[in-house]
């Protein structure tokens, strides 16, 4: 007859496993593994703890001699299993992923789980399973854009300067315009918000005009400085420059963020700058609104006010948009900036890489 290997505790261990045995708490488990070394210890074969516990003769031998190889914390652990062996080849989904990110389906721009399922000779949940594992999203697209201005990194370097480091006795404010802001009203009226059911609105709507709004956010403390007109030439910028002065301390400098517009630059506005030696223009380099702080104000005012608002005439939605400024002046927040130059630089000199190697 054989015999099973002797299991012998200390008395540390004995408290251990009956303190474990008698948990209500615990894992099941856990305290049928306990019972086995308990049962093993006070002398007794696999077959007898087997019967007793009603659990196989294997499982009973399995834990006395884990616990002989490991001490108690082998009885916290369970062995690897090896699990169903794959069905899809290290191959196929190589050629999955090659697929997915060097071709494109002959009718469509970019693949589906569909698709590429087809494509494959694989179950959509596989191809979904794959591209899961390997961070693969055919279905989302980013745009972005690389400026070519020759003076992009003196320009930047500026600008983020008098973000991170502004000057004394002097005030910086992004300003640029918000042309073409549509007065829109919907066909019909929509139904309100309710418990299981989120607010309507038709998807068509009807023009009634259009507004630009001229902004100028102070990068100190966020307030913004406003104006609205019908039109954004250099005629409206002028006067908007004007308010700008009259608004602002005189005894301040006042530099000013704005992007490359055309109307930013007319002659008539250079000849005005030189008769008001106190504002000193800082253009973004080209293609790069993104360092006006100003656009956050304005995606916010989008969002908030414009996107879901009602406006029957133009001037409905200028008195909308007044409102929305003076209660942010109420309250402002300044939009803090945090990238340093050198760090926008490394990141731009690395997109211009790829680009070069495409």
């Amino acid at each position: 007859m054989r015999v099973a290997r002797p299991v012998v505790l200390s008395a540390e261990q004995q408290d251990m496993l009956e303190s474990r045995a008698r948990a209500r708490r615990a894992a099941a488990r856990s305290v049928e593994r306990a019972r086995i070394v308990l049962l093993a210890a006070a002398g007794m074969q696999d077959k007898q703890i087997a019967a007793k516990l009603r659990i196989m003769p294997e499982k009973a031998a399995r834990w006395r001699n884990r616990f002989l190889d490991g001490g108690l914390a082998a009885l916290d652990k369970d062995a690897p299993r090896p699990g169903r062996t794959p069905t899809i080849t290290p191959a196929k989904i190589q050629e999955v992923i090659r697929k997915t990110t060097q071709e494109k389906p002959s009718n469509a721009t970019h693949w589906s789980t569909r698709s590429m399922a087809q494509a494959a000779g694989l179950s959509e949940k596989s191809v979904r399973r794959i591209w899961r594992q390997h961070g693969l999203k055919p279905h989302l697209a980013r745009t972005f854009k690389v400026s070519n201005d020759p003076r992009f990194t003196e320009k930047l370097e500026a600008i983020i300067g008098l973000y991170l480091n502004p000057p004394e006795h002097a005030i910086v404010l992004c300003a640029d315009e918000k042309s073409q802001i549509q007065a829109l009203d919907r066909t019909q009226p929509g139904l309100p918000l309710k418990k299981g059911r989120c607010g309507t609105m038709t998807h068509d709507y009807k023009r009634n005009g259009t507004a630009t709004l001229f902004a100028a956010m102070s990068t100190l403390d966020g307030t913004v400085i406003s104006m609205c007109d019908d039109r954004h030439r250099h005629q409206e910028w002028l006067k908007f420059l004007c308010v700008i002065d009259d608004v602002t301390p005189p005894d301040k400098e006042l530099h000013v963020i704005a992007d490359n517009y055309a109307t930013h630059k007319h002659p008539k506005v250079q000849k005005w700058l030189a008769r008001h030696p106190r504002f000193h223009m800082h253009f973004t380099p080209t293609s790069s609104s993104w360092l006006n702080m100003v656009e956050r104000f304005f995606r916010d005012l989008t969002q908030n006010q414009l996107r879901r608002g009602i406006f029957r005439d133009v001037e409905e939605l200028i008195m909308a948009i007044g409102d929305y400024i003076d209660k942010h002046n109420d309250n402002p927040k300044p939009f803090v900036w945090t990238a340093k130059a050198s760090d926008v630089l490394e990141k731009v000199k690395r997109a211009r890489a790829v680009l070069d190697n495409r």
